[in-house]
């Protein structure tokens, strides 16, 4: 497989995102996680890969704070919902129109809420991701708040020991993070019956991090609840992963 193809795209406060590229056909456009980065999420395990081998293009955008996107550290640089006026943005600037939409756990929440605010997917993948997940975002959020306000004093046993550890191991701009964290908000249970498109609910059999996928699937008109292997983060590692995203979408 070639290189991504790297590109800086403005959003629409002048935030440059950076979008990496695969493949070519129907794009793709996937979210990553918190912490995260699109390399982490879709490249280094092979989603990526199993999209292009099917005929899609994986359009990966590293989100405001995160990857190789930009990390301001001013407080305006993130209004309420900026991670989906950041999509907006992006489905605009790449003219994206026909395409499929996939996001995994807060990239699943930005996908949700994208799709409500106008975002309009062929089908869409919420994966990593439960319906407390949705609609009590914010203890979800606050969870990783005091995971950065506590970072230095955290040890083994501690609950938020593993998030401190990806934090770790993905070189997290804490400061970026916490401020692009107080941008997020819930998304209440009523407002997903909005989402008309073909939905696929995916997740881990032993992710539970984000509540009930089930009950997401049922809160959702036309969604289909996907279990593989693994955890919230082991999840990400499995080639099942990228093996369902080719199965729905190419459906």
């Amino acid at each position: 497989m070639s290189e991504a193809r790297t590109s800086m795209i403005p959003s629409f406060d002048g935030t440059e995102l950076a979008v990496h590229r695969l493949g070519a056909g129907r794009p793709v456009l996937l979210l990553h996680g918190l912490f995260s980065s699109a390399y982490m999420n879709w490249i280094d395990f092979g989603h990526a890969a199993a999209l292009v081998d099917a005929g899609f293009e994986a359009v990966m955008p590293d989100s405001r704070a995160h990857g190789e996107s930009a990390r301001p550290h001013n407080v305006g640089a993130y209004p309420h919902d900026v991670l989906v006026r950041d999509v907006q943005a992006l489905v605009d600037a790449l003219g994206l129109d026909d395409f499929d939409l996939v996001g995994f756990s807060l990239g699943a929440r930005t996908a949700a809420r994208a799709v409500l605010e106008g975002v309009a997917p062929r089908r869409l993948v919420l994966a990593g991701m439960g319906l407390e997940g949705l609609s009590g975002w914010e203890r979800r959020g606050a969870f990783f708040i005091d995971a950065i306000d506590r970072f230095d004093s955290i040890r083994a046993g501690d609950p938020a020991f593993m998030a401190k550890g990806f934090m770790t191991r993905m070189r997290t701009d804490r400061v970026a993070a916490r401020l692009l964290l107080g941008s997020i908000g819930n998304i209440d249970r009523a407002e997903l019956a909005g989402i008309s498109m073909p939905t696929m609910v995916l997740c881990g059999r032993k992710d539970r991090d984000n509540g009930s996928p089930q009950a997401l699937t049922s809160a959702l008109p036309h969604a289909r609840h996907v279990e593989i292997p693994g955890t919230h983060m082991s999840s990400v590692t499995e080639g099942a992963l990228g093996d369902a995203l080719v199965e729905f979408l190419d459906g």
